[in-house]
């Protein structure tokens, strides 16, 4: 496949996308761009967040994945489908009760306004810093695949891409990305379809021989079984539980969308559309993972973990079939940038500057504040996006997930103590508090081997950073003030 025909492919796709920007964000007001004004459909808004949840890291990782861990990243799913019954039932009518523009109002109302921005801030370095992993992944591939036969430098890819990012968002923000999301979705598992029905068809194997030939090589276990490693069953459905109700419902960049939705019972309806959706596409892409790794094996190729999925298909697939992967690996990558860029300009411009709060601002300032806001977040990532080229893991999902058991550790236990308890927490210490518990996590995993034998931690340093928020947080709180007490402080 001729690299200049791929370069045509994605600059048509860039084309695109910035129609359909340029469709929906004429007139945008700052409403339409934090939460789309509360009209977004829900059907549209479940579909995208498929796109958004997956991620690039998701459409080349987990096919890698199955080489080393068979299918036990199923496992991780079924906890997420559980964490999707929390969010739908404990946080959404939360959020819709109290009609916040940001989520993180709710540690406002409360526990105070430190722990408002703490919750913020946690939220804010999380995404930054999962968002640019995951972008960083697409650039490499791309880099790689194409760019690298023009003589263009890695940093000059990077720059584009996130300049194109920005061009169709920057007006429209929610009200643009439930559209554009849902296009590339749509782009994204149309290619995850082909890329499998080919492979099924260069094997000479049907769906259910495809299955058997896979347990066969021994790649299809689902669950661990030992309970001292970090993928005994009961430790990742856990763990995947808990992943999704902090980075799904106590995640800005996921939960604007879903309360950009009218009613709270469509917006429930678009997040158990989506835990159904996502197991199917997860469950398809472990599929293509083993198929992957039968071809790899039969044909004697040496690549495995991210880099296994496009060298098959641009060493052993039609050229067509190369031009679909591009497009749908690119349509993986959009939804989850977009979307992160986005939801920091949100949460920076309403928990961190108050511009909600701001009657003095009109209407033209805040829109030139939150550009310029959005635009210092495109120029952060693009920084890390070179600093993860010095890193280069060989698995990204892995780091990704690492990165969020120590930083939406803070979030789970600030919604935990918030949500089930009534004591009243001393509010200038809960900064102290939130870093203190994933210095002390990092402290039990660097000595876990020493501390705990053949025992290994796994996903689940997420529950346990938020459980030492969480005794963090009792520590430095006291009981309510009862009716009486409150009539007799004149409260």
């Amino acid at each position: 496949m001729s690299p200049g025909l791929l370069l045509s492919v994605v600059l048509g796709y860039f084309a695109l996308l910035l129609a359909v920007a340029w469709r929906t964000s004429r007139g945008a007001s700052s409403a339409d761009f934090f939460i789309g004004s509360r009209r977004s459909h829900w059907g549209l808004v479940a579909f995208g967040m498929v796109g958004t949840s997956l991620s690039g890291v998701t459409f080349v990782s987990v096919p890698g994945f199955v080489g080393a861990n068979g299918y036990t990243y199923l496992q991780i799913v079924l906890g997420h489908v559980l964490g999707y019954l929390v969010v739908a039932f404990v946080l959404l009518p939360l959020y819709y009760r109290t009609q916040v523009t940001s989520i993180y109002g709710f540690l406002a109302e409360r526990l105070g306004s430190s722990s408002h921005r703490t919750g913020a801030g946690f939220f804010i370095l999380s995404r930054t810093l999962g968002a640019t992993a995951r972008l960083y992944l697409v650039v490499r591939i791309l880099q790689d695949l194409i760019l690298e036969s023009f003589g263009v430098p890695f940093w000059l890819t990077a720059a584009v891409l996130v300049l194109m990012i920005v061009l169709y968002t920057l007006e429209g923000g929610v009200k643009t990305i439930v559209w554009t999301d849902t296009l590339q979705t749509a782009c994204m598992v149309g290619g995850l379809l082909v890329c499998t029905g080919m492979l099924l068809g260069r094997l000479d194997l049907s769906v259910p021989q495809g299955l058997t030939r896979i347990g066969e090589a021994g790649l299809s276990t689902v669950f661990g079984t030992d309970p001292m490693s970090r993928t005994f069953w009961l430790k990742q459905i856990v763990a995947g539980a808990f992943i999704t109700i902090a980075m799904t419902g106590l995640d800005q960049e996921m939960m604007q969308k879903s309360i950009s939705v009218r009613t709270q019972r469509d917006s429930q309806k678009n997040v158990l559309v989506l835990s159904v959706v996502l197991f199917s596409v997860v469950a398809l892409f472990l599929y293509l993972g083993g198929l992957l790794h039968l071809l790899a094996q039969q044909v004697g190729m040496p690549e495995r973990g991210d880099r296994l999925f496009p060298a098959v298909v641009m060493q052993q697939l039609p050229a067509w079939v190369q031009l679909v992967f591009i497009v749908a690996l690119i349509s993986a990558l959009f939804p989850s940038a977009d979307g992160a860029l986005t939801a920091l300009t949100s949460s920076t411009c309403i928990d961190l500057l108050r511009m909600d709060a701001r009657q003095d601002w009109d209407e033209a300032k805040k829109r030139r504040i939150r550009q310029r806001v959005h635009l210092a977040f495109a120029a952060l990532f693009l920084a890390l996006v070179l600093g993860f080229r010095a890193v280069d893991d060989p698995s990204m999902i892995g780091l990704i997930l690492k990165i969020a058991g120590y930083t939406y550790g803070p979030l789970l236990g600030l919604y935990a103590f918030g949500l089930f308890t009534r004591r009243s927490v001393r509010d200038r210490l809960v900064p102290a508090v939130a870093l203190a518990a994933p210095l002390l996590c990092a402290v039990v995993d660097t000595n876990q081997r020493a501390w705990f034998g053949g025992y290994e931690i796994g996903l689940e340093l997420l529950v346990l950073n938020g459980a030492l928020t969480f005794a963090g947080l009792w520590l430095v709180s006291r009981p309510a003030a009862s009716p009486g007490e409150r009539a007799a402080s004149g409260a």
